[in-house]
């Protein structure tokens, strides 16, 4: 009996041994398998300049939307308009391993970023550029609207308002795609120089919150103009409350570029909003996403993208969608 019983007892323990071995393997394959599955995943980082403005995130959410109906994995991240944020972001993209970059970036010409573009595609990493170009060409493939063209466009429409105006320009000068609006709008008027005469430049980031009180000042200061030429529809609204602020609503006139569901609202209600031109997020948004999965799939994709842009005023107003971005 005694003989029995230990031969039942060596039985349970090494059933008991056993049993914890079988669970052990469990374990490591069922973490070798998830994350097996989460390396095969598409994985994508995106990051763009501030969130603080409705066409990020808005562009953001159809790349999340094309993303997730294929079941891939993206990371958004907001620096705030900090580069070093931006800079930090990339590099957590990399570490994690991330097969594509969607980015917009706070300051196209910063050395440190473009820096950090570079070294994440010298790892091989797909680097896509949305809404603003960077100086590295170590990228993929940009995506930007016609901004040259939409400056021309405000441009046009004001010299057929008016024969002459003395305009002052909100600017952005770290983002590029701001750049080459002021920059079209600036050189259309050049041949009419006598009568259309820039009068000031103020730097706004692109956010209402540094145009409101910048224009607010410059209208205060005296200086005498009659037109602002806004980088995008942020800072138009700020201008806007700006000018309704120190009573010159209707005196002042503001162009910008955007499409925005704000400004849109403004023509026809606000004497002082006289058009925007329309950017097309959605589309870009879709797009970016598109070619991220194209380069990932080792497929050709052109190096530049231009979309097309359109004016609206209150002739054409109509055709938009007011309530929200075209």
């Amino acid at each position: 009996m005694k003989i029995k019983k230990h031969h039942l007892l060596t039985i349970n323990k090494l059933l008991i041994e056993a049993a914890v071995a079988i669970g052990f393997t469990l374990i490591i394959w069922l973490i070798y398998v998830s994350v097996s599955v989460a390396n095969n995943k598409v994985q994508i980082g995106s990051s763009y300049m501030t969130m603080n403005n409705e066409f990020y995130p808005l562009l953001n959410e159809h790349v999340a939307n094309y993303v997730e109906e294929r079941k891939g994995l993206l990371y958004s991240r907001d620096p705030a308009l900090s580069v070093n944020k931006q800079v930090d972001e990339i590099h957590s993209f990399v570490n994690k391993q991330v097969n594509a970059i969607i980015l917009n970036p706070v300051d196209g010409k910063s050395p440190k970023l473009n820096k950090a573009i570079a070294a994440a595609h010298k790892e091989g990493t797909k680097i896509v550029i949305v809404d603003s170009p960077v100086k590295t060409k170590q990228v993929d493939c940009t995506i930007l609207s016609d901004n040259y063209k939409a400056g021309q466009l405000c441009a046009k429409t004001l010299m057929r308002k008016k024969k002459e105006a003395k305009i002052l320009l909100l600017t952005h000068p770290t983002a590029l795609s701001a750049v080459d609006r002021i920059n079209g709008f600036t050189d259309t008027i050049k041949s009419h120089n006598h009568n259309y005469q820039i009068v000031g430049r103020i730097s706004t980031f692109g956010q209402s919150e540094y145009s409101y009180p910048r224009v607010k000042k410059f209208i205060q200061n005296g200086n005498k103009f009659d037109t602002i030429m806004a980088l995008n529809d942020r800072t138009a609204v700020g201008a806007l409350a700006a000018i309704d602020t120190e009573h010159q609503t209707g005196k002042i006139k503001v162009y910008s570029v955007d499409g925005s569901k704000d400004m849109k609202k403004m023509l026809g209600v606000n004497k002082s909003a006289q058009a925007t031109v329309a950017q097309f997020p959605i589309e870009m948004g879709n797009l970016a996403a598109k070619v991220a999965y194209k380069l990932i799939d080792g497929k050709k994709v052109p190096k530049k993208i231009i979309l097309p842009v359109k004016i609206i005023t209150t002739k054409n107003l109509n055709y938009y969608n007011t309530s929200g971005w075209q």
